[in-house]
């Protein structure tokens, strides 16, 4: 008994040596001032020309590129509909990576949440099982998953395509603060990878793949224990190809290691990654540790000070660029749809040039779906309307696309006509090759962009949210 007594009182004693040695080390804070600083968030924003300048954006979008969107069922074949509320959205932060590395205290750190009643709950076990959006408000409060799915004045709408399950697993967060005032971030559940899709009750790829497609700024998120590489993470590198200048990678907790074992940690990072990023350059890795308490003793602390503002310097750079990538985001998705629209009329020329009176409908466009290079469907294209073969839909995309969409309900171009309105491939052509661009130059000039009416667009009327009362 004397035994035993003795080692529970030595137990005891150690348990309290490491309760006074983690408090004397959390309690050292480390200075953010920089944080401020580096973003400049005591500068305050010209609203009224970015206001100008969105409302110019959206009169565009709706009376040069929609109509044609609409006209020829773009959105069935890529599945992106773009509402007011992406357009009007502010810039998204995504953070992806394994589960506990850190992904959530670094977004505490950013916001100065640690220790606060309102910080994301962090810890040594997979904490996060939702996925977290963290946006500007008024007020401190909660929203769940169905409200921001059904409010159009949000840009979440077309997650409930995910289904029920996932908007259970879908939270948002509004504060009020400076950086939310300018960018929203969005927390992920962390990759495990012993645990099968199936297992989380909604597809999760899928739904990262959305937020991807959307996403400015892109953080991958690694700390020195979890550098290896299994399914669920290759596919997540699998679906973030063409967005690599998007992409942050980041080695968090990097003062847990001496300078050599962080080199040696380093190392082993790449080498991981090196067979999931295709790109001729090696990726930028920022070695910190992003959270509120002070660097451990003894570790490169100037480093991790210098990477930490390089990063912050790089967040800010897609905050003052925002509307420009809006305006560029806007024209890429207008050549798109004026591509699709070409495609789609020329497939409708072709079967009304093959069709003769005893001919089989089906079966006339079943061979032309199937063989589009005979009858030189995107060759054709190519050769009148100077456009790059790199931005070609795939051409299995279109027997899908017609499976479901019969020829007959289109329209040719030259169909697609008014007095009043004029000609949508006019229209659509006008937008990419002169008003967008137009409007970017008044962005980087610093003039006012003319105001149009919103009688097109509905600009003044307030977004409703079906979901609540009148």
């Amino acid at each position: 008994m004397k035994g035993t007594a003795s080692l529970c009182c030595f137990l005891y004693l150690l348990l309290l040596q490491a309760t006074a040695e983690e408090e004397e080390f959390t309690s050292v804070l480390r200075d953010r001032s920089h944080i401020d600083e580096t973003l400049r968030l005591a500068t305050e924003e010209k609203a009224a020309d970015y206001a100008a300048a969105l409302q110019r954006l959206r009169k565009i979008y709706h009376t040069s590129i929609k109509p044609m969107e609409q006209a020829y069922k773009y959105n069935e074949l890529r599945q992106h509909e773009i509402s007011d509320g992406e357009i009007t959205s502010k810039p998204m932060v995504l953070f992806l990576g394994p589960w506990s590395v850190g992904k959530s205290s670094m977004i505490n750190y950013l916001l100065g949440l640690s220790d606060s009643p309102y910080q994301l709950y962090t810890g040594a076990e997979p904490t996060t099982s939702e996925f977290t959006v963290i946006m500007h408000g008024e007020k401190i409060r909660s929203v769940e998953g169905i409200v921001m799915a059904a409010d159009s004045s949000r840009s979440f709408s077309p997650l409930e395509k995910f289904g029920q399950n996932f908007l259970e697993k879908l939270i948002g967060i509004e504060m009020p603060h400076k950086l939310l005032e300018r960018v929203t971030f969005v927390d992920t559940p962390g990759i495990i990878e012993n645990r099968k899709q199936q297992e989380r009750g909604y597809p999760f790829n899928d739904v990262c793949q959305w937020f991807i497609d959307r996403a400015d700024l892109i953080f991958v998120v690694f700390d020195p224990t979890k550098l290896d590489v299994g399914l669920e993470l290759e596919m997540l590198f699998r679906q973030l190809k063409g967005r690599e200048s998007q992409i942050r990678i980041i080695l968090n907790k990097a003062d847990s290691l001496a300078t050599q074992d962080l080199m040696r940690v380093y190392g082993a990072l790449f080498w991981s990654l090196a067979p999931l990023i295709n790109v001729t350059e090696p990726p930028r890795v920022y070695v910190s540790s992003f959270w509120p308490y002070d660097y451990a003793p003894d570790t490169s602390r100037e480093l991790f000070k210098r990477e930490e503002i390089s990063l912050l310097e790089d967040l800010n750079q897609v905050i003052e660029n925002r509307m420009e990538n809006k305006i560029a985001f806007i024209r890429q998705h207008g050549i798109r749809v004026r591509i699709h629209g070409l495609l789609v009329d020329r497939y409708v020329q072709t079967f009304k040039e093959k069709m003769s009176f005893f001919s089989d409908p089906e079966l006339v466009f079943q061979e032309i779906v199937d063989d589009p290079d005979k009858f030189y469907i995107f060759k054709s294209i190519l050769a009148k309307t100077n456009v790059s073969k790199f931005d070609l839909p795939n051409r299995d995309a279109y027997r899908d696309f017609f499976g479901i969409n019969p020829i007959t309900t289109f329209k040719p171009l030259s169909a697609q006509c008014s007095y009043i309105g004029g000609c949508l491939l006019d229209k659509i052509e006008r937008a990419i090759t002169n008003e967008l661009p137009a409007l970017l130059s008044s962005i980087n000039s610093g003039k006012q962009p003319g105001l149009s009416s919103c009688e097109a667009t509905g600009c003044g009327e307030k977004p409703k949210n079906r979901y609540r009362k009148n």
